[in-house]
């Protein structure tokens, strides 16, 4: 049963949500400030004019959010001819909604994918451009996580098995012959699930996984955010970094590791480049240069978008993933059975990996392949991606040139 018990890390929490809404009417008046200014966009010669408007935009955009931003794909091109998509729920569990992305009745059958996205302080609007790309050629379908503070408390907890199970229930919704693409954080999730159904014999096993830029192995290289899970006792972060969601929320009582936490640990390896990205917001504004404004105004309305962990989940990730590396070390179980990759046998295995990645480092991807050494040779792959940083390896130029064509060959080998 979850405990009501509130401790001094909970004031972080309260201290957050009193800011932001002790700030909102600031950020309303900056805002009425912007739309009375649009009406007078023809004045080109009041320069004192356009830098008032450009710091009124970084005061109206100086707030994180809470809500799902919207996928925005509301039609793709296909063999040149343009295809509606629209989502719809395909399954709606506690903590998260399997949505499907569903194209014209016109589309002939292409292969089921399922995206299993990271639980790790943003929505999973963030792979976006991953899923767009995907539409193509794929039937796609996303793990869209629930920001916890939404969550009654009367739904229980969430931890690390119960990210297992979500996975081995949407691809049994979805159906036998589905192949898997996780991203970043849940690779680890990902490979106990297909092992998991590969000892069941489960008929949902997918035909192939795609690992992208994830901790199978964090003992390999490890990277700033490895150190930073290693630099201090589980108990710590349970005791600093977990607060309550506050009464006026839906989610109200329930343990949570915040998002904006996570957000600012995030901002903190870059924050010089994320000052200068809004001093050049500034100044594009200020001159006029609208899209090269917008480019960087629509990155950051999904940066500041955050989502809140389940406190169990989270502590059990960094346990189990970051500090413990069970799964690498062949001591992962799952609901008291040991986890076995070698019971992989008939899914394929694609790991990729970003040359210049300092979330998850060269080497802690690809390791899944010594784990899986029950399949054959021919269903392992591995692609190392030169050029590219942690958001390189689902989306940009690369992904969709280089990337994509690997995954994309992989599945209709095995389709």
């Amino acid at each position: 049963m979850l405990s009501l018990d509130y401790t001094p890390s909970d004031m972080l929490y309260r201290a957050y949500q009193t800011y932001s809404d002790a700030s909102e009417p600031l950020r309303a008046m900056a805002r009425a400030g912007v739309g009375l200014g649009k009406l007078f966009n023809n004045i080109d010669d009041l320069g004192f004019y356009k830098n008032l408007l450009a710091l009124l935009e970084l005061i109206a955009r100086s707030r994180l959010t809470h809500e799902r931003p919207s996928y925005g794909i509301e039609r793709i091109a296909i063999d040149g001819a343009e295809v509606g998509v629209r989502e719809e729920i395909l399954l709606s569990l506690p903590f998260c909604d399997l949505v499907h992305f569903a194209k014209g009745d016109a589309t002939a059958p292409q292969p089921k994918m399922l995206i299993v996205a990271p639980l790790s302080g943003h929505f999973a609007t963030l792979l976006r451009e991953t899923v767009r790309t995907l539409l193509n050629d794929h039937e796609v379908y996303i793990t869209d996580w629930k920001n916890a503070r939404d969550v009654p408390l009367g739904e229980g907890g969430f931890g690390f098995e119960d990210y297992v199970d979500y996975v081995v229930k949407c691809l049994e919704k979805i159906g036998p012959g589905a192949h898997v693409l996780a991203v970043c954080q849940p690779c680890v999730q990902a490979l106990a699930a297909v092992a998991v159904m590969a000892e069941e014999r489960n008929p949902a096993e997918p035909r192939s996984m795609t690992l992208m830029a994830g901790p199978i192995d964090t003992r390999v290289n490890p990277s700033k955010v490895n150190a930073l899970a290693s630099s201090k006792p589980i108990e710590w972060f349970e005791k600093n970094l977990i607060s309550r969601v506050p009464f006026r929320l839906p989610g109200a009582g329930r343990r949570v590791y915040p998002g904006f936490v996570q957000l600012y640990a995030f901002m903190s390896m870059n924050m010089e480049r994320h000052v200068k990205a809004h001093r050049d917001l500034y100044q594009h504004l200020a001159n006029g240069r609208i899209e090269e404004a917008k480019a960087i105004a629509t990155f950051y309305d999904e940066y500041f978008a955050v989502l809140d962990l389940p406190a169990e989940f989270y502590i059990e990730t960094v346990k189990v993933v970051f500090q413990d590396a069970l799964l690498a070390k062949g001591e992962l179980t799952y609901r008291g059975n040991k986890v076995d990759p070698r019971a992989i046998r008939r899914t394929a295995l694609l790991t990729i990996e970003g040359e210049r990645d300092d979330i998850c480092s060269i080497g802690q991807t690809a390791a899944a392949h010594l784990l899986c050494n029950g399949l054959r040779p021919h269903l392992k792959r591995h692609h190392f991606q030169a050029g590219v940083g942690h958001y390189g390896t689902f989306s940009g130029k690369r992904w969709n040139g280089e990337i994509y064509p690997v995954i994309r060959n992989l599945v209709l080998s095995m389709n």
